[in-house]
């Protein structure tokens, strides 16, 4: 049966790609509220336009009032869960060709979203179209969940789970191969000061933070996980609000560690100024050799011959929030520094390569 997937999904390729095409060609970056549309008209329209080609491939679809929307194939109550976005970062400067054109070179497409993350849910739509039109019958419905706020909140998968049970199994699309069993957590920390400790303010700041290892050993938060790696400062951002000052400082952090120690840690040496933590998402971790993570990898191993052990990843993903799922492609070693950068490409044997390795993983979950 993998042969017959491979075969269908080289079958369904050129038409794959041109839906790709369309999709990235939306300009799909957050607006302003609007009624009918949460984060502005162009992803809304997006979304309509994904649904309408998963109604056009002969899937049951349904859009959960322009938060989030999906696409599904088979009856049941437990579903295999594969989620992705739509919504895509501000474009830039520095493109060589227009970010929305889905421009083609070389066996390469640049365009804004083809890599984050349009191209690669797609191919997970594609990858299920072929397991349709094969009339495999699996244990449990597969679901491809088309997100639309991934970028600047997770509001879409909020309000997905206030609406629909998460599923029991499945991926996101976001992140690289092989399959990814652990993400660090990720806490938001504002340190804030009145103005008349400025110079204290920024004495702290300038110490433990801007002239500082990332790896904050001038805290005493350094951290370091045989799995996960050590522990990263990211996403300084200085502010002036109101009478305030605020220092906003990302910490990825390891799983042996945790959200009090960083707060606390912190709040100790700051002394009379203020520490908040105004976001936060604890680590993912998977058993490696747990069914879902086992199955995955040999779908990787057989598309790609490479070695499919699983890794961590320093990112974060929307299986920080959607239980049950693991980050799965679709970069490739060696890829990487793409997504979110201007002229920001897939190659096309590669969107063809994701969706025969999808293919498979569908195949091998949904018949467990």
């Amino acid at each position: 049966m993998e042969e017959e997937i491979i075969k269908k999904i080289d079958m369904l390729s050129l038409k794959m790609i041109e839906d790709i095409k369309t999709i990235v060609k939306m300009p799909s970056v957050e607006g302003t509220f609007q009624q009918g549309a949460p984060f502005g008209k162009d992803i809304a329209l997006t979304l309509d336009k994904v649904l309408e080609i998963a109604q056009s491939l002969g899937f049951e679809t349904k859009n959960l009032d322009h938060y989030i929307g999906y696409a599904q194939y088979g009856k049941g109550e437990d579903y295999i869960g594969i989620i992705g976005h739509l919504d895509v970062v501000p474009t830039g400067l520095g493109w060589k060709h227009p970010p929305f054109s889905a421009y083609e070179e070389d066996g390469y497409i640049y365009s804004r979203g083809i890599l984050d993350n349009k191209g690669p849910i797609m191919t997970c739509l594609y990858a299920l179209y072929a397991i349709k039109e094969l009339n495999i019958k699996l244990h449990k419905p597969v679901r491809i969940i088309f997100g639309c706020d991934e970028e600047t909140g997770f509001k879409d998968l909020e309000y997905y789970l206030k609406h629909e049970k998460p599923p029991v199994m499945g991926w996101t699309p976001d992140c690289k191969y092989p399959v990814v069993y652990g993400e660090r957590g990720r806490a938001v920390i504002e340190i804030s000061a009145k103005e008349k400790q400025v110079d204290e303010f920024f004495l702290f700041i300038n110490n433990y933070f801007l002239n500082a290892n990332t790896n904050a050993e001038k805290l005493g938060l350094d951290f370091k996980d045989e799995e996960f790696g050590i522990n990263e400062m990211r996403n300084f951002v200085l502010k002036h609000e109101k009478s305030k000052l605020v220092f906003s400082v990302t910490f990825s952090y390891p799983a042996n560690m945790t959200l009090e120690t960083i707060v606390e840690t912190i709040r100790e040496k700051a002394k009379n100024m203020e520490v908040t933590c105004v976001q936060h998402y604890f680590p993912v971790k998977f058993e490696k050799d747990c069914p879902m993570v086992s199955l995955l990898s040999k779908a990787y191993e057989q598309i790609t011959q490479l070695d499919g052990t699983p890794v961590t990843t320093t990112g974060g993903t929307y299986a920080k929030l959607m239980p049950h799922i693991v980050p799965f492609g679709p970069s490739f070693p060696g890829q990487k520094g793409i997504g979110h950068q201007p002229n920001e490409w897939m190659k096309i044997e590669d969107l063809i390569k994701n969706a025969k390795i999808y293919a498979l993983g569908i195949y091998y979950l949904g018949m467990l």
